[in-house]
């Protein structure tokens, strides 16, 4: 992989990220555009003990933006976008109407090829783990943002889950503070340990191994299963099967086998629900260990990929119960998510 970093008209970084070492990337950004000037706001909710993140200006980001004038596609043909090369591997840049900025922490959008009609299902495993290596950098290089705790790398898929560019991309959001999943995740980790002397991920992924029927694959390195409180219609969540905190951590080995494993997940879901049915909405979400935890090994990297989508043309809405109390009421049982999920392998 060779990394080029550059910076946009407005000042804003770039990093180009290349499988082939020989690749030039010396375009400039031809755009008139006035020095970024964004900022956000972290407010305490007092009653949850919760962060809310308020950002004005993400109102007049792009929307919907025809083919021809995505903002993530090459720069060709005399059209000037988010990166100035004609073609490309895989860019990060920092978001030009980011949720969190300055004080507040960083966020990045990752661009996973310049294919604009393409998906990441429909990626090679060469460029997968091209992707996998940009994750693992940017999580790497924001241990030294100062205002940055935790880093979230996730993609939204599908206009379903509110996705405004249409283009093949994910984000990374560095925030500056634990998040109220996590914090859950770390609460749960220090009973167990309390209670029982043992890792709760550990045994999360031993039970879910042992009992087998919400395995979806099982691979040398990495299983996927549903879990068996899974709050979605259809749920994985993705395992490293030798424990590591973060990204960086993963060993040759689980790097390597990570792209067929997540591949082969992301073709599985835009079969569940039949021929002819428009692709899966899903969300994508890496859990890393926060930078500064004590006892940071003690958290397992993990990826949960889920869908909001329950059954053929009907999506799962975060109603009363689940958006006014935080309780999930799942339609699909998880066991029978797992079978599914385990009929529709690909050919």
């Amino acid at each position: 992989m060779k990394k080029t970093a550059t910076r946009l008209a407005d000042g804003r970084e770039l990093i180009y990220y290349d499988a082939r070492d020989d690749a030039v990337r010396d375009a400039v950004d031809q755009r008139p555009l006035d020095p970024i000037a964004t900022r956000s706001e972290i407010r305490h909710d007092r009653l949850l003990g919760d962060r809310v993140a308020v950002a004005s200006h993400r109102q007049a980001r792009t929307y919907h933006p025809p083919a021809d004038e995505c903002p993530l596609c090459p720069s060709r043909e005399g059209r000037h976008s988010e990166i100035p090369a004609a073609d490309y591997d895989v860019v990060v840049f920092e978001n030009r109407f980011p949720s969190l900025a300055g004080d507040s922490g960083r966020c990045e959008v990752v661009c996973f090829t310049s294919d604009h009609d393409a998906s990441f299902a429909d990626l090679d495993a060469e460029q997968a783990a091209l992707v996998l290596d940009a994750w693992t950098d940017r999580t790497a290089e924001l241990a030294h943002h100062p205002a940055v705790e935790q880093v979230f790398c996730f993609e939204n898929r599908g206009k379903e889950i509110g996705v405004t560019l249409g283009h093949p991309h994910g984000q990374i959001y560095g925030y500056p503070f634990v998040t109220p999943r996590t914090q859950l995740m770390l609460r749960s980790l220090g009973e167990h340990r309390e209670a029982t002397g043992r890792n709760l991920f550990d045994d999360v992924v031993a039970d879910e191994l042992a009992d087998g029927r919400r395995v979806v694959l099982d691979g040398e390195h990495w299983v996927a299963f549903v879990p068996y409180a899974a709050h979605w219609p259809y749920e994985v969540h993705l395992y490293p099967k030798r424990r590591v905190p973060d990204l960086p951590a993963l060993d040759e080995a689980a790097r390597t086998e990570f792209p067929q494993m997540y591949l082969e997940l992301l073709k599985r879901f835009d079969r569940i629900f039949g021929e002819g049915e428009p692709p899966t909405p899903y969300i994508s979400a890496w859990h890393q260990a926060p930078y500064h935890l004590s006892h940071r090994g003690e958290f397992a990297l993990h990826l949960e990929l889920f869908t909001i989508r329950r059954t053929s043309g009907k999506l799962k809405f975060l109603a009363g119960s689940e958006s006014g109390m935080n309780v999930f009421i799942n339609d699909v049982p998880p066991e029978a998510a797992a079978e599914r999920l385990r009929e529709v392998a690909s050919k």
